[in-house]
């Protein structure tokens, strides 16, 4: 069951957070660190579209159109250099300390707009979890393709199937090659471009 993103828990948080916080542009294909051990920051995505990669092993976490927040479990645990953020298309938002938002999120009794973002912040690492630990490399592919198609389409317009697939999965590229081009061939879903422009079927086995 796809985990639909709690806005009003996001409207809460963004009207107390914005005023205390630094503002940053980025523009589409520019990179953000997220946070650090000795300078854990709450990042705020108000416009755009993202995608959050982690750094060492160059392996996609996931992409998320905004509104978005990162960074409240640092909270509680302090984080470390390892994720960061890239612009799919020209994005907004803000950051603040992470003792300045806990210090906020006291003073207005938080608490319950935080855990909700961070249910659905869960909700949806466990069902990247499910789709893809311990799955075969057909299976792998065939999620990715659902988890793309349930993206807005301008969205879709702006990824790459391949890159998309590769940077998620770490499946070869050859393979996922091979994967597409059969089900192109079977008419199960269309391209253009490398780009994804619909699924008709996809057939549980390969």
């Amino acid at each position: 069951m796809l985990a639909v993103k709690p806005l009003s828990a996001f409207a809460v948080l963004d009207k107390i957070f914005a005023a205390d916080a630094k503002a940053f542009s980025l523009a589409a294909q520019r990179t953000l660190l997220l946070s650090n051990a000795d300078d854990a920051k709450i990042t705020v995505i108000s416009h755009g579209a993202v995608k959050i990669s982690r750094v060492q092993q160059e392996l996609l976490v996931g992409i998320s159109p905004a509104p978005l927040i990162l960074g409240l479990p640092c909270l509680q645990f302090p984080g470390v250099a390892d994720y960061q953020l890239t612009a799919l298309s020209p994005c907004d938002g803000y950051q603040l300390d992470v003792e300045k938002g806990a210090a906020l999120i006291e003073q207005h009794q938080l608490w319950q707009a935080a855990f909700c973002w961070l249910s659905w912040q869960y909700r949806v690492v466990e069902t990247r979890d499910i789709q893809l630990v311990g799955r075969s490399s057909y299976s792998q592919i065939r999620e990715s393709l659902h988890s793309m198609q349930k993206w807005e389409s301008s969205l879709r317009a702006s990824v790459g199937v391949m890159s998309y697939i590769q940077q998620r999965t770490r499946i070869s590229r050859s393979v996922i090659a091979e994967v597409l081009s059969a089900l192109r061939q079977g008419n199960y879903i269309e391209m253009d471009k490398g780009k994804l422009v619909r699924i008709h079927r996809l057939p549980l086995e390969y």
